[in-house]
């Protein structure tokens, strides 16, 4: 299977586990199409999610401009996305509540746990059911799995650099 299907299999396998969560704290969450808080400049993505971007939002990297520094080059003017169908992984966890394990060598490790700003209104997320969090590890050494079978290494893009003009 080529890298390309291989990121849509890995998607598809994240979309349904976000719905879910989106889900659960929809009364939480504030993120909405407008909402560009997470949708900084300077996001660096596995180049196998770069070339797939690259490949199928030609009309977007080609015919327009990328937005303003500042924000994502793949926002509109309204703070939409330009390829919310083809965004990255990292674009399609903001926003939930996150966790993960610090490994402390000699020491215990530790569970960490993290929410935007904007959605941490509500229950504390320390108090969050563990499966109503997404847990950061197992799909981010997925793709890392994908990015190095496909290339041989762990190079990331810059989302900007995308664009065949500034």
């Amino acid at each position: 299977m080529n890298p390309s299907a291989r990121l849509t299999r890995l998607y598809r396998q994240i979309d349904p586990r976000t719905a879910r969560l989106v889900r659960v704290h929809r009364t939480r969450l504030r993120c909405r199409q407008g909402c560009p808080s997470c949708c900084v400049d300077g996001i660096r993505v596995f180049s196998v999610e770069a070339e797939k971007i690259r490949r199928l939002c030609t009309d977007v990297i080609n015919a327009s401009r990328p937005h303003p520094p500042g924000a994502c080059a793949f926002l509109d003017t309204t703070g939409g996305c330009r390829i919310y169908p083809h965004r990255p992984y990292i674009c399609r966890t903001q926003g939930l509540p996150l966790r993960w394990i610090e490994e402390r060598g000699d020491d215990p490790d530790v569970e960490r746990r993290d929410i935007c700003p904007l959605n941490a209104p509500g229950p504390p997320v320390e108090g969050i059911p563990e499966e109503h969090c997404w847990s950061i590890g197992p799909f981010e050494e997925r793709l890392a799995e994908l990015q190095h079978a496909a290339t041989g290494d762990l190079r990331r893009t810059e989302l900007r650099s995308l664009f065949n003009h500034s």
